[in-house]
């Protein structure tokens, strides 16, 4: 199974690829999406879309993690991620409906350290012993790997969970 993982941003997004095989993870690649060359945050947007149907097409994913919004002192940028994040959702559930998970930071970095607070460093380092050591262009990228890494880690209680909640929406229509 290959899985995409996501850290989105609004002027570049991290992404990694991973391959799961029954639960042997194997790092495939990874990079960085680059938007800051568009100064018109709007016209950005068609870019990410863009940017994202590639990323898609290119690697084939079987599913998508992406790590949700954080909280943002500066509302401005928050939104702005709020609509870069909106072009990349929905841009993968073209494709990827129902494949397409979400992770807040704490879960991602919880996940990889143990702590869901912990720096980014200590994500790089949890990487580098978990999938061996690589140079990473930032850590947008390092991120990514560990928003994927999250989703292994918890996609079958996710899958699980989903299906149940189907099967009680299932049912709620019966009674009616």
């Amino acid at each position: 199974m290959i899985i995409l993982g996501i850290d989105p941003g609004s002027r570049k997004t991290g992404f990694a690829i991973l391959e799961l095989q029954q639960r042997k993870v194997r790092y495939l690649d990874s990079g960085i999406l680059r938007f800051d060359k568009i100064d018109d945050f709007i016209d950005r947007v068609d870019e990410i879309y863009s940017q994202c149907e590639d990323l898609v097409k290119k690697y084939s994913p079987d599913e998508i993690a992406i790590e949700s919004l954080i909280f943002a002192k500066n509302p401005s940028s928050l939104i702005k991620l709020a609509q870069a994040r909106g072009a990349m959702l929905a841009a993968f559930l073209k494709t990827h409906k129902g494949k397409l998970f979400e992770y807040s930071p704490n879960l991602v970095k919880s996940s990889a350290t143990g702590y869901g607070h912990a720096k980014k460093e200590n994500v790089k380092k949890f990487i580098d012993i978990f999938l061996g050591p690589r140079e990473y262009k930032s850590f947008d990228e390092t991120d990514a790997i560990a928003v994927a890494i999250c989703h292994t880690m918890n996609r079958t209680s996710l899958t699980n969970k989903r299906l149940h909640s189907d099967r009680v929406s299932q049912r709620k229509d019966l009674q009616l």
